[in-house]
């Protein structure tokens, strides 16, 4: 056993910086615990995510990732943590997504969350090591389990955690061979947090703006209420008087709203 673990080791390290090396950690990791799907992102301040590796492509929606990449990443729990300071570690979603985000849009839209519109179904769970890059970057490198299966055991992240400063120094060394390449892309403000501000920027206050921005992230009433420092039935009001604004009656209605702003601006 420890000999097989030691070759997977070796024969990732050996492949840092290849176009191999996000099919050789797959394999490092797969010797610890089984998973449907995997992909690695680097989610920079000011551009829209990088991927670093494509664990998924044979088995999703390309039309599916292109919109992820192009905006609704935005309502990614592992994107919310990483650009808030995460600390580096492998976390359950369920960890780090606000209170209602599995009864959101997003969490089971096949448009928009790439590991949705699998053939088979919805995911069973998602984790994710949480992966400090340098200053302006985090990313991170997720595991999937699809319908059909069960979500990981608690001792098999505790099995995960052990190879967890292996897997971050090996994609910290791969970014550092690749971010040359990756500094000199363009900016595209347009595709990060901004793109909150101008949705409907014409018929919403901006206090009415970030009650949007929690709702479409899964955040519920009573959530909302504790991070504004305002009181739930405050956010009731508010949430009526959006959805009067907007013509809607309904969260999905919103987030197909936040949808079609994403296309009009083209950011995919």
């Amino acid at each position: 056993m420890l000999a097989r673990e030691s070759a997977d080791i070796s024969a990732m390290i050996g492949l840092i910086g290849t176009q191999d090396f996000g099919g050789a950690l797959d394999r490092m990791l797969r010797s610890v615990a089984s998973f449907d799907l995997s992909v690695a992102f680097a989610y920079p301040y000011d551009k829209r995510p990088i991927v670093l590796h494509d664990g998924y492509t044979a088995k999703v929606s390309a039309s599916a990732l292109s919109a992820y990449l192009g905006g609704a990443y935005l309502l990614d729990p592992f994107y919310v943590a990483c650009s808030g300071g995460q600390p580096a570690g492998l976390w359950r979603m369920r960890e780090l997504a606000p209170d209602q985000f599995f009864h959101s849009d997003f969490s089971s839209s096949a448009e928009v969350h790439p590991c949705i519109s699998m053939e088979s179904g919805v995911l069973v769970e998602e984790i994710g090591f949480v992966i400090p890059l340098d200053d302006q970057v985090q990313a991170t490198y997720s595991l999937m389990r699809g319908r059909g299966g069960t979500p990981f055991t608690d001792e098999e992240l505790e099995r995960l955690r052990i190879y967890e400063p292996i897997v971050r120094e090996a994609v910290r060394s791969n970014w550092r061979q690749q971010s040359e390449a990756v500094a000199a892309a363009p900016r595209d403000d347009d595709a990060i947090e901004t793109a909150f501000d101008s949705l409907c920027a014409e018929r919403l206050t901006r206090q009415q703006r970030n009650i949007v921005r929690l709702i479409l992230r899964g955040h519920s009433n009573l959530s909302i209420g504790k991070t504004m420092n305002i009181a739930e039935g405050t956010v009731r009001i508010h949430r009526k008087n959006i959805y009067r604004r907007l013509g809607i009656s309904s969260q999905g209605a919103l987030f197909r709203i936040f949808i079609d702003h994403l296309n009009r601006r083209q950011i995919y």
